[in-house]
């Protein structure tokens, strides 16, 4: 439905747009937030290059050859020392000096003296136990049981006959023939003595008496309520709605508008003066930069590409190239000299017989040749 004439031409409540009181809280804040902000962005931005630095340039570096330094001094002799010295003869002496025996003990002796024991004991308790215990129970136990349980029914039955006959059947009598026609006229009389004195006149008290109290005793207390509810509304309630509804509330929202706009422009400054903080900072560290990059890293450049590369290159190829060659020949020395002691000490592994292609003999044959 489209709107009338009349409406198109009321106008908005609001127009839209910002008021004085947003103009003239705005330059302010900014001005002063500005001067605060600055200095706190260029130290945050000088403590983030600070530390990103000396991660790059020494923490890593150092944490670095740490781990190498870690690795060749303590953890590959520690390794080397575990498997050499103790893992290997350990292993050995628990393999030949506790699984062996055990297992030639558990298969020649105690294994079959278990099964022998086991059939002697199941022998002996079959027919010394069992089948005694089964001909006891087929031919003294059932037939006696048998009897004890006939016995029992026949003397519950004669006991039951004589409890009904001494206690149950002289109350049933007792009540069905003496009580309870006693008990009925008395419940008639006492119903009738009820209703004659206490039913009627308790209904015509309370038809003729009770009920008109009750009705001017309501009528006087509604009268009453009105008239309070009446004062209470004119003098309490009309004047404290009045002041909310024409004072406290305009001056609330009105309040809430300032502090709403105060907050905002604060929030819009410190984000608008913390970017013009990090443009200024990011200018300031580019300069920096770039004069501590010609005064510093160029010369510390040039210094390690033409005189540190080539000295490192002499050293490598004259002197630790050489040194790493004679340790290698070392760890190799070394490495047949522990195997040539193993092979002294616990005889040569066997080696299973190699399979001779068809048509060229046998295995010993081609392992001759």
């Amino acid at each position: 439905m489209e709107p009338s004439d009349r409406e198109r031409q009321v106008p908005a409540r609001y127009e839209p747009g910002e008021g004085c009181v947003t103009t003239v809280v705005r330059l302010p804040v900014r001005i002063v937030v500005l001067v605060l902000v600055v200095p706190v962005r260029l130290v945050w931005d000088a403590l983030g290059a600070a530390g990103r630095a000396v991660n790059r340039s020494v923490l890593g570096p150092l944490g670095r050859g740490l781990a190498w330094l870690w690795r060749t001094l303590v953890a590959v002799p520690v390794a080397w020392a575990w498997r050499t010295l103790i893992v290997i003869p350990v292993s050995w002496i628990w393999r030949t000096l506790v699984v062996a025996p055990l297992v030639w003990l558990w298969r020649s002796v105690l294994a079959p003296a278990g099964r022998g024991t086991g059939r002697a004991v199941a022998w002996l308790a079959r027919y010394l136990i069992v089948v005694p215990a089964r001909w006891l129970y087929a031919y003294v136990l059932t037939p006696l049981g048998h009897g004890i349980a006939w016995v029992l029914g026949a003397l519950g039955v004669a006991l039951a006959w004589l409890g009904r006959a001494l206690f149950v059947w002289p109350w049933v009598t007792l009540w069905r023939y003496v009580l309870a026609p006693a008990g009925r006229g008395t419940g008639a009389a006492l119903a009738w003595l009820g209703r004659y004195l206490i039913v009627v006149p308790a209904r015509w008290l309370y038809a003729y008496v009770l009920t008109p109290v009750g009705h001017g005793i309501a009528w006087l207390v509604r009268g009453i309520g009105t008239v309070l509810a009446t004062l209470v509304r004119w003098l309490v309630v009309v004047p404290v709605v009045a002041l909310w509804r024409y004072v406290l509330a305009p001056a609330g929202r009105l309040l809430v508008t300032v502090v709403r706009v105060v907050v905002r422009e604060v929030g819009a400054a410190l984000g608008l003066c913390w970017r013009a903080a990090g443009i200024v900072s990011r200018a300031l560290g580019r300069f920096l930069g770039t004069v501590l990059r010609w005064v510093f890293v160029e010369p510390l450049r040039w210094v390690y590409r033409s005189v540190l590369t080539p000295l490192g290159h002499v050293l490598r190829d004259g002197l630790w190239r050489p040194v790493r060659q004679a340790l290698r020949t070392a760890r190799a020395t070394v490495r047949q000299t522990r195997r040539e002691i193993r092979r002294a000490l616990f005889g040569a592994p066997a080696q299973p017989p190699r399979a001779a292609p068809p048509g060229t003999g046998s295995s010993r044959d081609t392992y001759s040749r």
